[in-house]
Formats: C-alpha cells, structure tokens, sequence
C-alpha cells in the first residue's frame, strides 16, 4: 500500500481519545467509521464530536463549510460488519490486553486483508497481541495525545515483526493528518511523552495517598515553579480517571507494587462514582470552571486536614 491507498479510517472505540482521531482524520479529508460496541457510547460521542468541531470553528481554526464537510465524513456504527470497509483500523479500547487480543482477532476476520492495523495504547506494547491481529507485519502502536489538533504528536512503534513499509505507511499518514511523529526504535512501554507524565503522576498521587500535601497543593506547587496552566491532577482530569485508574491498577497488578497499588486504591472512589474529571464535569476539580484556571488559585488556601 501507499499513503494515496488510504480513503477510510476505522475508528475502534468510541471515547475521548477515538473521538479526537476520528475528527482528526475527518478533518484532513479522510473517511471515518466510528464502531463501538454499546450503542449509547456513539450517541454520547457524536454530540462530543460536534461539540469539537464547533470549539474550532469558534477558535476560527476551521470554518464552518469545513466542519460539516468533516462531521459529513464520519459514520457511526455498532454492527462490527458495517465497519470493517477500512484501509487504516485505529484501535482505542481500554487498556486491557485480552480485550485488545479479543477486538482485533476479531476485525481480522473481517477488515480487507490490505488494511493497516494500529494501537492507540499509551502504556502496552504492540508485540504483546501482535499476533492476534493476524497480520503482524500491518500492525503497530500509533500511538495520540490529546487533545489531538493542539498536542499533535503521535508516537509510531512498531514490534520487532512490524514491515518497514508499515512504518513509512504510518509515518506519511500522521503527516497527512497533521501530526508530528515521533519513531521509537524499541519497545518501550509508556512511550515517550507518557512515560515522563506517569511518573510525574505517580509522584503527585503517591504525595497524596502518604498525606504529605493535598491535590490543590501539589497542583499549586507544579504550576507555581513550572510556569504551567495546569498541574498533574488537573491533567489527570483531562485523561479521564478511569483511564489513569485502569493504566494504575493494571500495572500495580502486574507488578505487585503496594505505591501503585494504594494510588489505584486512592482513585477508584472518583471511578465508582462516576467522576471521572472533564468529561463528566467533576473529577479532582469541577467543570467547566475548574479552580486551578482561576486568577487566585496559585494565591488561594485550602483547608488541611
């Protein structure tokens, strides 16, 4: 295949960050085919769909011809065979090997068997279900952040079974879509940019879980010295609790860490309750008008237990 091969995007998974890559891709005048398995996930991601695109056209980054050329583009679906019509499959389910291994071993039977297969994982590594894609040479980890058209670098990781065509398929592709790339020469879990953030993560949450500071102090402390909008758990709000739950008690089983596990203890109560941080409104901090963006925050106090 050549990059002029690719016309249609398969987007599996329909959450934050498959939403961002669907737009994306859209928006650069591919095809896309949203799939998610629950029904209701594509309604909830087609009103945050549209609610991106009318972010930029506001921010005049796109014009509004533009944006609903795009949303024209995109097609929602729940029934696995209309969606495996694709030449370049972006796989975004939760961070689970054996559900990963289950998704692909799955659209292998029915995708072209031209098509392209990659991971949006930001902590597993490709090799560990490259087989279950059937297609191990097609496959590797291209890998977003988002939010995608603002953080627009994607890592490209093949395994050691990945052609380097694939690779210089994936590479022309982020370039299409407006990404910068960045080419990892082995494995490495948690990527590039991931890998720094989650032990800045690790750090701020193993700070709260000793009861050493609270979260707003922490935050203040980042943001003070580093010169930054936003600290670790404002940006862990950004991901989604869940996701840092599911990346903090994965590895904390894997490892048998007792500090990851006491940080996925500290989360999992904002998880049961559903405040998973900006997408559902509360989190560490409440949305949209989270204390952190606020004039006096670096300035403010909390109350300390």
């Amino acid at each position: 295949m050549k990059i002029e091969d690719i016309h249609c995007v398969l987007i599996i998974g329909a959450g934050t960050m498959g939403q961002q890559i669907g737009l994306q891709s859209a928006i650069h005048a591919y095809d896309v085919i949203l799939y998610d398995i629950v029904p209701e996930a594509l309604q909830s991601a087609s009103a945050q769909i549209n609610s991106y695109a009318a972010a930029l056209v506001d921010q005049n980054r796109l014009s509004r011809n533009d944006a609903d050329a795009a949303l024209a583009r995109i097609r929602a679906t729940s029934r696995p065979e209309d969606a495996a019509a694709a030449d370049l499959v972006s796989e975004s389910v939760p961070e689970d090997p054996a559900l990963k291994v289950k998704v692909f071993a799955q659209f292998h039977k029915i995708c072209p068997p031209h098509a392209i297969f990659t991971t949006n994982t930001s902590t597993l590594i490709p090799s560990m279900y490259s087989e279950a894609t059937g297609r191990p040479s097609q496959f590797a980890a291209l890998h977003f952040h988002g939010l995608v058209w603002d953080s627009n670098v994607v890592d490209i990781m093949p395994h050691p079974g990945t052609s380097p065509e694939t690779v210089e398929l994936l590479l022309a592709f982020a370039g299409r879509i407006g990404q910068i790339p960045i080419l990892l020469h082995k494995e490495s879990y948690q990527y590039v940019f991931n890998a720094m953030l989650g032990a800045l993560n690790t750090a701020a949450l193993k700070l709260v879980t000793d009861g050493v500071a609270v979260v707003e102090d922490i935050d203040r402390a980042w943001m003070g010295i580093m010169k930054t909008h936003i600290g670790p758990f404002g940006i862990m709000d950004f991901v989604g609790l869940k996701t840092v739950w599911d990346i903090t008690q994965y590895w904390a089983t894997v490892t048998g860490d007792v500090q990851l596990q006491a940080n996925a203890n500290f989360l999992k109560p904002f998880v049961d309750k559903e405040q998973l941080g900006v997408k559902t409104g509360k989190g560490f901090y409440s949305y949209p008008d989270p204390a952190y963006a606020r004039p006096d925050f670096l300035t403010g106090r909390v109350d300390h237990p």
